[in-house]
């Protein structure tokens, strides 16, 4: 964990197509509508965005297409162009292909040239990942204006012509967790009124030992017939898990900077989904707090959610106001997370 000079100047999101609720997902599959009550109650996550199209099957919005946007909205918000950039860093789990970087094809589209770039390979804790290394590059004076990228496109891994009542629950759960999304912000060591400074990150892993809680395959010429899910989730370890690792992330950077828990002005916890957002904010030690959440409206998209979040409360922050973001790496179990005061 560490301080820094570095401040949030601006941030921007993109979201792929309409929302799907759960009675379109219920629709599509076939299923009935004691499957879509089962989402609402046991899942908490009303309507998602995503990438194909349920009706064609077409892949509407690569990632590279959705950070674009965002990256944009992000330049626009903060008055700067392009060409203002020093540094891009891009936080995600799911690359449009593996070569090149996704974050190469952000900055062509963008017009970018001539700067470092760094892709990070990351669940749910990737956005913070990014404005870490983002945060610490900036801070050696090399560099002034960075961009930090974050989103996951997830719907492309997912068969849908399968039969739902077929898989198992570690499969099934993830067709109605995700949605798909990325998000910007615009980093800077040169502070504009109303700027939001970021006083501390965590970025550790802690799972020496420890089974992973989501793998997603990545299946190449050899190994396309496996027979190996695509994407498989232990929901009850995340249950078991994230809510007591948000609470020591909470701890640990309260602990780091001296603040008390009243001093926290807006929380964003962790995003699975609605009902686990839920049962976490309840274990938090944080009652004065404001909660940021969105997952309810645009589904689990990965390391889009902490844009998302950042996009609702930054507006709300007033002079003085803190902020704490939370999030859990369950693949390989990380914790991350993020102080923000704004100056």
């Amino acid at each position: 964990m560490h301080a820094s000079d570095i401040h949030i100047l601006a941030v921007g999101t993109a979201l792929p197509g309409p929302a799907v609720d759960n009675a379109a997902l219920a629709r599509r599959f076939g299923m009935e509508a004691v499957w879509e009550q089962w989402i609402d109650v046991f899942i908490g996550t009303r309507t998602r965005h995503l990438s194909v199209d349920l009706d064609s099957g077409e892949i509407r919005s690569s990632l590279a297409e959705l950070a674009t946007a965002a990256a944009g909205r992000a330049l626009a918000e903060a008055g700067l162009a392009a060409g203002d950039i020093d540094v891009m860093v891009l936080g995600t789990a799911t690359p449009d292909v593996l070569m090149p970087a996704t974050v190469n094809i952000v900055a062509d589209r963008l017009g970018i040239n001539e700067l470092p770039t760094y892709q990070l390979q990351s669940g749910c804790a990737g956005a913070v990942q990014a404005l870490d290394v983002a945060s610490t590059l900036l801070a050696t004076g090399r560099h002034r204006t960075a961009l930090v990228l974050g989103g996951d496109v997830s719907a492309k891994h997912f068969d849908l012509d399968v039969d739902l009542r077929a898989l198992s629950p570690e499969e099934l759960v993830n067709f109605v967790l995700f949605g798909d999304g990325a998000g910007a912000a615009v980093l800077s060591t040169e502070p504009v009124a109303g700027s939001v400074a970021i006083r501390a990150i965590v970025n550790r892993l802690t799972g020496l030992g420890r089974a992973p809680g989501q793998v997603i395959e990545w299946f190449g010429l050899a190994d396309r017939h496996a027979d190996r899910p695509a994407a498989s989730e232990d929901y009850k370890m995340i249950e078991e898990s994230v809510p007591v690792m948000a609470g020591e992330i909470l701890a640990e950077l309260l602990d780091g900077l001296g603040w008390d828990a009243d001093d926290v002005d807006y929380l964003l916890p962790p995003q699975l989904s609605g009902r686990m957002t839920a049962r976490i904010m309840r274990t938090l030690d944080a009652p004065r707090a404001q909660e940021i959440t969105c997952v309810h409206e645009t589904g689990n998209n990965g390391n889009a959610l902490p844009f998302l979040q950042l996009e609702r409360a930054l507006p709300k922050m007033a002079a003085g106001d803190r902020a704490v973001g939370i999030a859990v790496e369950s693949s390989k179990w990380i914790k991350a997370g993020f102080a923000l005061e704004r100056i």
